[in-house]
C-alpha cells in the first residue's frame, strides 16, 4: 500500500473534516436496540459497499466510486487525498475447556455482557499527496493492498481468569485510487478533478456455490468516501457554484458518491466525497452528546429508549460490539441537563437588523450568542396580545356571530387530507374557542357532541380545529 504522510497543516484540516466524515463511516454500523440478535442487524452497512467486482455483476452493489468537482488550484498547489473506509472484521467466539484448549461457541456468558459472533468494522485509510501538475493528462494510480490478518484476544472473568477468546479474521483487500485533472476552457484557470475509487479484490464466489452479501462483505470495501484538499486554492461549490461555472459543473459525473464543500463554512479548500448526500460544509450538531451509529439517527429518542433496555438486552448490547458497549454507558450515564438539550434546537434565527431596543437582557432568556430562548422560557407573551381572548372572541359565519359555546355542523373542506374527517362530516360540535394565529388567520376549537372523550379533551385542553369556512352556525346557538 503506497501511503504518504500529510503535512502537520493538512493533517489539521482532515482531523477537523473527519467529525463528519466519521460519522458517515459509521452510519448504520450498528443499529438500536445495539444487539447482533436484532434483525435489522442482519443487513448492516448500506452505504458506500464496494463489493469484489467479481461477485458486483452478480448483486445490485458497485465495485467503484466516481467523483468529478471543479477547483481552482493555485501555481505550485498540491492535492492531499483521504480515502476512508472500514473493513469487515469476522469475529468468532470460543470458550476455554478443561484441557487447555479453546471450542468455538455460539455464546460466551459473563457478568457484565454476552459475547456473540460478529463482524465488526476497523477504520482503514490510504494516503496520497501529489502535485496538481501531475494530475494533468493521464493522472496517476496509487495501488494498496491489506494482506489477511488473524487476532486473537482474551476474554476474562471478573476475577481475571481466562474463560474463552475472541478470534477476529480480516481477509485480503486489494483497490486502487485514480487521480486525474483537465483544464477547463475559458478566462478562469479552472479544471475538472476525477477522482475514482476501485475494489480490485479477486475474490469470487466458490464454483457452484450461490454466495450472498454476507460472503462478500470481508473482501468489501465499506462506507467508502475520501477527502481531497488544497494547499493553494479552493474548490467550487457543487451546489450553488458561481454563475460562470455552472455549465462545467452540470457537466460533471458523480456516481454512487456526492462531493461537498467541507472544513470550516467560509473556507473553500477542502472536499468530501460521500455516499451520503450532504450539503456543504457539514456539521455535526454542538447538542449530539456522542456517536450513536444508527441511520437518520435522533439523539433525544434512542438515549431515552437505550436507557430503557433491560439489564439483560444491556448485557447482549454490551457483548455485541464495543461501540455498542459505549453506547449503553453514554444512555445510562447521560446527565439530565445534557438530555434537555437533546430536545431541540432552533439554527434560523440570527441577529439581522441589530439588537431590539426592547428585547429582554441576556439573563432575561437570552443565553447565547445566537438569541436563542431557554426551553423553559413563553414563545409568546399573553400581556402583549392584550386584544386576543379565546374564549371571549367571536367570528362571524354566515351572518352570524359564532364563539365559545356556539352549536356548529362541521364540513371539513377540501384541504384537509385525514381520513378521519371524512366520519366527521355533517356531524354537530360545540365551539370551545376561538384563536388567531400569528398569519391573521382564525381557528374555531370544537369537541364533537356525541363524543364520549369530550370532557377528557376539553380537560386536557386537545381540541379539533376548524377554519370558519369549514363550519356552519346552528340556529339554537346559546
Amino acid at each position: 500500500m503506497t501511503v504518504t504522510s500529510f503535512v502537520p497543516a493538512t493533517e489539521e484540516r482532515f482531523a477537523h473534516a473527519r467529525q463528519v466524515a466519521d460519522a458517515v463511516l459509521f452510519e448504520g454500523y450498528v443499529l438500536y436496540p445495539y444487539r447482533a440478535s436484532a434483525a435489522k442487524n442482519r443487513l448492516r452497512w448500506q452505504f458506500g459497499v464496494l463489493v469484489p467486482p467479481g461477485w458486483g455483476a452478480e448483486s445490485e452493489e458497485h465495485d467503484f466510486q466516481h467523483t468529478e468537482c471543479l477547483m481552482e488550484p493555485r501555481a505550485g498547489a498540491t492535492l492531499s487525498v483521504e480515502v476512508r473506509f472500514l473493513r469487515a472484521r469476522r469475529r468468532t467466539v470460543q470458550q476455554a475447556r478443561p484441557d487447555g484448549d479453546f471450542g468455538t461457541v455460539s455464546e460466551l456468558h459473563l457478568d457484565d455482557r454476552v459475547l456473540v459472533p460478529w463482524d465488526e468494522g476497523g477504520e482503514e485509510r490510504v494516503e496520497v499527496v501529489v502535485s496538481v501538475e501531475e494530475l494533468l493528462g493521464d493522472g496517476i494510480t496509487r495501488a494498496f493492498r491489506l494482506p489477511a490478518r488473524e487476532d486473537t484476544a482474551p476474554v476474562l472473568d471478573a476475577a481475571g481468569r481466562t474463560v474463552g477468546r475472541l478470534v477476529r479474521r480480516c481477509a485480503e483487500i486489494s483497490g486502487t485510487v485514480r487521480l486525474s485533472a483537465r483544464e477547463l476552457d475559458g478566462p478562469y484557470r479552472a479544471m475538472r478533478l476525477t477522482a475514482v475509487i476501485e475494489n480490485t479484490s479477486d475474490w469470487t464466489p466458490p464454483e457452484g456455490h450461490a454466495a450472498d452479501r454476507d460472503a462478500a462483505l470481508p473482501y468489501s470495501l465499506v462506507a467508502t468516501h475520501l477527502l481531497m484538499a488544497l494547499s493553494a486554492g479552493s474548490f467550487l461549490s457543487m451546489t450553488d457554484p458561481p454563475e460562470w461555472a455552472k455549465g462545467a459543473v452540470a457537466a460533471c459525473r458523480n456516481l454512487h458518491t456526492w462531493p461537498v464543500l467541507a472544513g470550516e463554512p467560509g473556507t473553500a479548500d477542502l472536499v468530501l466525497s460521500s455516499p451520503i448526500i450532504l450539503e456543504d460544509h457539514p456539521a455535526i450538531a454542538p447538542e449530539s452528546p456522542g456517536a450513536l451509529y444508527d441511520a437518520t439517527e435522533i439523539d433525544e429518542i434512542l438515549a431515552l429508549r437505550t436507557a430503557a433496555l433491560t439489564d439483560e438486552e444491556k448485557r447482549e448490547a454490551r457483548g455485541t460490539d464495543e461501540r455498542a458497549a459505549a453506547v449503553i454507558e453514554l444512555a445510562d450515564s447521560m446527565p439530565a441537563e445534557v438530555l434537555e438539550r437533546l430536545h431541540g434546537a432552533v439554527r434560523s434565527l440570527r441577529e439581522v437588523t441589530g439588537p431590539d431596543p426592547a428585547a429582554p437582557a441576556p439573563d432575561e432568556g437570552f443565553p447565547d450568542e445566537h438569541g436563542v430562548r431557554r426551553p423553559d422560557t413563553p414563545w409568546w407573551d399573553p400581556a402583549n396580545d392584550a386584544g386576543f381572548d379565546p374564549a371571549a372572541d367571536r367570528v362571524v359565519v354566515d351572518g352570524r356571530s359564532v364563539g365559545k359555546g356556539s352549536r356548529v355542523e362541521l364540513h371539513p373542506g377540501l384541504r384537509r387530507t385525514d381520513a378521519q374527517d371524512i366520519f366527521l362530516r355533517g356531524r354537530t360540535a360545540k365551539v370551545e374557542a376561538v384563536l388567531h394565529d400569528v398569519d391573521g388567520g382564525v381557528h374555531l376549537a370544537v369537541t364533537v357532541e356525541g363524543d364520549p372523550g369530550a370532557d377528557i379533551r376539553r380537560e386536557q385542553g386537545r381540541f379539533l380545529y376548524f377554519q370558519p369556512d369549514e363550519i356552519t352556525p346552528l340556529e339554537d346557538d346559546a
